[in-house]
């Protein structure tokens, strides 16, 4: 059956990623579009590390910083930028490029969220993000559009999503408020959300602090699907981030924090879904894995 291939990957640093051996993955992934975060390099270094391939970039403000990317085999139809208030600076961290689909108009995201710190000025700059994110993805998945949101977004939604979710219950990354944000965007669209109190594993409760449901739409789900954890169900991850530290590569301490969040009826399409994580700690080119899903056409 016919399909388009879409790998999502954060690359920590894209020329280090490449020469490191990132296209030894990609020759043989067989890939048709391609997103990338924490690109952190300029035009002219994407061109020239995937020739051949047509390019929409988005750089951070702050030289060598976030960036966010979206490669294909084909042309993008268009493609945009501009997430948020026009004070809010989300450059290098949301890029939209619109392709068809089976001839129907898809939209895919690359997406890099802020990892944040509990109770600092760049957990402030991540809740800010968060909610132009929702907003957004109010409006993207209006209509059954076919829309798909990839990317590193910094939170593990669930305590399936962390191994050491116990220890992390107050870190960004994990915070109540954080997963707030995810029930509402994966909630059943249209129904009241209820928010997670994260205090073990299934237990959930009205979250006292109802910021992630003040914005557009109220606390009403917006209906996009996890095509992650829809594929694998009710298990431990499978992680996608380890840190490069210790041991938590060799021993699967991980967190599942790179995504592909699809609406509903592009969810409808997905057919397969990988995490193609490096077979040892030497052949890694970033501390992310690629995530890769196939959707028919």
């Amino acid at each position: 059956m016919p399909h388009l291939r879409i790998a999502s990957v954060n690359v920590n640093g894209v020329r280090a990623a490449v020469r490191n051996g990132m296209h030894s993955w990609l020759d043989a992934a067989d890939v048709d579009i391609l997103t990338l975060q924490e690109v952190r390099a300029d035009d002219e270094h994407l061109t020239a590390a995937f020739p051949g391939w047509h390019i929409v970039h988005e750089k951070a403000t702050a030289k060598g910083r976030a960036g966010v990317a979206v490669l294909s085999r084909t042309p993008a139809l268009a493609s945009r930028t501009a997430l948020g208030a026009v004070d809010f600076d989300s450059a290098g961290r949301w890029i939209e490029a619109d392709f068809l689909l089976d001839g129907a108009p898809l939209t895919v995201v690359s997406a890099y969220v802020h990892s944040g710190e509990a109770n600092s000025p760049k957990q402030e700059e991540k809740w800010k993000f968060l909610d132009a994110m929702s907003v957004r993805m109010a409006q993207l998945g209006a209509d059954d559009a076919h829309a798909l949101v990839t990317g590193d977004l910094n939170v593990g939604h669930r305590p399936l999503d962390i191994l050491n979710w116990k220890g992390n219950v107050k870190k960004s990354g994990f915070l109540a408020r954080e997963r707030a944000y995810f029930d509402r965007i994966l909630g059943a669209a249209g129904e009241s959300v209820v928010g997670q109190e994260g205090v073990g594993r299934g237990m959930v409760g009205q979250l006292s602090d109802t910021r992630p449901f003040a914005s557009e739409g109220g606390g009403l789900g917006l209906g996009w699907v996890d095509v992650g954890r829809a594929h694998h169900g009710e298990v431990d991850g499978p992680y996608t981030w380890w840190s490069m530290r210790g041991k938590a590569f060799d021993n699967d301490s991980g967190w599942r924090i790179d995504y592909h969040l699809a609406t509903a009826p592009l969810a409808q399409r997905a057919t397969g879904y990988t995490i193609a994580r490096a077979a040892s700690y030497a052949e890694r080119w970033s501390d992310h894995a690629p995530v890769i899903v196939d959707y028919t056409y």
